[in-house]
């Protein structure tokens, strides 16, 4: 029972709408109606600005976090809090207040590693932002991080983690697919560094 709770209060939290709020509120800007007409990070960048991009990536990285953290908030004893976490993910994709039409998975998939294992995070930032600065595709950087991080779960054998990593980077491989094609035909936009 805890865990259907938990799993229903991760969707909930995962479905906030954070590129849509901040575009409404902020901008009064539907981003949805803009650039790739996702409600994710990458497009609030591109639609709404750095500041926008910026709290948008990191309320939706808190997402996941705090999804993730819910059994130990509630002091419950569930043995992997990462599969709660993968809840928030599918609420970020799909979310319930937006016409189950979300963002991609990267910034909130990252949270709930956050929420579970702090070095694992580090690490996959870090590897996101080399790969970033030299392929310039956020796209692409998002999908190899998700290799990475399986390949450091692996190494860190455990079990758990191994299932919902995968899991995860099976989600941001999934909800890039129209990203693959564009870098395959060399029209993907790349970001470009000042």
């Amino acid at each position: 029972m805890e865990y259907i709770i938990f799993i229903i209060l991760a969707y909930l939290l995962g479905s906030i709408p954070t590129g849509l709020i901040v575009g409404k509120v902020g901008y009064q800007k539907d981003i949805r109606e803009h650039g790739s007409g996702n409600l994710g990070a990458t497009n609030t960048f591109r639609v709404l600005g750095v500041k926008a991009g910026i709290t948008v990536t990191i309320v939706d990285i808190l997402k996941g976090t705090l999804a993730a953290l819910l059994p130990l908030l509630f002091q419950a004893e569930i043995a992997y809090p990462l599969l709660v976490g993968i809840f928030a993910v599918i609420g970020h994709m799909y979310p319930i207040f937006a016409k189950f039409n979300g963002g991609k998975a990267v910034a909130t998939s990252s949270g709930v590693i956050l929420g579970v294992n702090p070095l694992l995070f580090v690490i996959i930032i870090c590897s996101f932002l080399v790969i970033l600065y030299f392929t310039k595709y956020v796209s692409l950087s998002s999908m190899l991080t998700g290799i990475i991080a399986i390949i450091v779960s692996l190494v860190q054998q455990d079990v758990g983690l191994i299932v919902v990593i995968s899991i995860l980077t099976a989600f941001v491989i999934y909800r890039h697919q129209a990203n693959i094609k564009r870098i395959i035909n060399k029209t993907e936009p790349k970001i470009k560094w000042m």
